[in-house]
């Protein structure tokens, strides 16, 4: 007895394709004022998949984002991270741009109220006599 082997075809490959680029879209959660952290972010990719816990620390050479890590036996490891130094470059410039929006937005909204000019309302000072 003889069985028929189930002949299975094997599907046609697909065509090589890139991966789609998912856009980052920053958003700035606190600002500080002391500290080498200057500020905490959140990215969402694409808008399907989003990364807390984000840090732009200041350094010598300016500002970068630090990605969330976990300290490891050899030292700090990142958990998530771009693969691609293009996608890097993209990432962190998003993100600071965002920190750079948000700063001038607080800056606009304390540096727009001027000072308000004194209107005269009849009384004016006057020294006390001696």
């Amino acid at each position: 007895m003889a069985k028929k082997a189930a002949s299975k075809t094997a599907p046609a490959p697909a065509p090589a394709q890139e991966p789609a680029a998912l856009e980052p879209d920053a958003k700035i959660h606190s600002i500080n004022t002391s500290g080498n952290v200057l500020a905490y972010a959140s990215v969402t990719l694409g808008g399907c998949f989003a990364v807390r816990g984000l840090r732009i620390v200041d350094s010598t050479k300016g500002p970068f984002v630090s990605m969330p890590g976990y300290k490891a036996k050899d030292g700090c490891r990142d958990i998530c991270f771009p693969c691609t130094k293009e996608f890097r470059q993209q990432f962190q410039d998003t993100v600071l741009c965002a920190y750079h929006q948000e700063l001038a937005q607080i800056h606009e909204s304390r540096g727009c109220e001027r000072p308000r000019q004194r209107e005269s309302s009849g009384f004016e000072e006057r020294a006390w006599p001696r």
